[in-house]
């Protein structure tokens, strides 16, 4: 069975940062597409970042416009986590947070419906 389980979020000051981890079970974290997603109250949700290693040990990485140059995700395949590392947070950031994996061998796509395993979500809320 697949399990995705977020920690990390938490309540944060404009400015500050937050980690979060997404710990993977029942499936490989390289060869597919690991994604976070974020999600606010009202609102659709939207794909913040994506990476995708490939066998070999290359990776490539994709971000939401409105996160370049502040997040960065990662991953550790050894520990079978992906994280997403969130700097100079803004209040716009304030969301649930959910990590989610694709399909082996399948392209990154930016639609939440394109991804098969969820985690649960985490909740990330920046103050003014």
């Amino acid at each position: 069975q697949v399990q995705l389980l977020e920690s990390g979020g938490g309540s944060v000051q404009a400015g500050g940062s937050l980690r979060l981890s997404c710990a993977v079970a029942g499936i490989t974290t390289s060869g597919r597409c690991l994604c976070w997603f974020r999600q606010a109250p009202e609102e659709e949700r939207v794909r913040v970042a994506t990476i995708y290693t490939y066998l070999g040990g290359t990776s490539y990485s994709v971000y939401a416009d409105s996160v370049k140059g502040r997040f960065t995700i990662s991953q550790d395949n050894a520990k079978n986590t992906m994280y997403l590392q969130m700097n100079s947070l803004k209040p716009e950031d304030t969301a649930m947070y959910y990590c989610a994996a694709g399909r082996e061998f399948q392209a990154c796509a930016p639609a939440a419906d394109d991804y098969d395993y969820w985690g649960q979500g985490t909740q990330v809320t920046v103050s003014s």
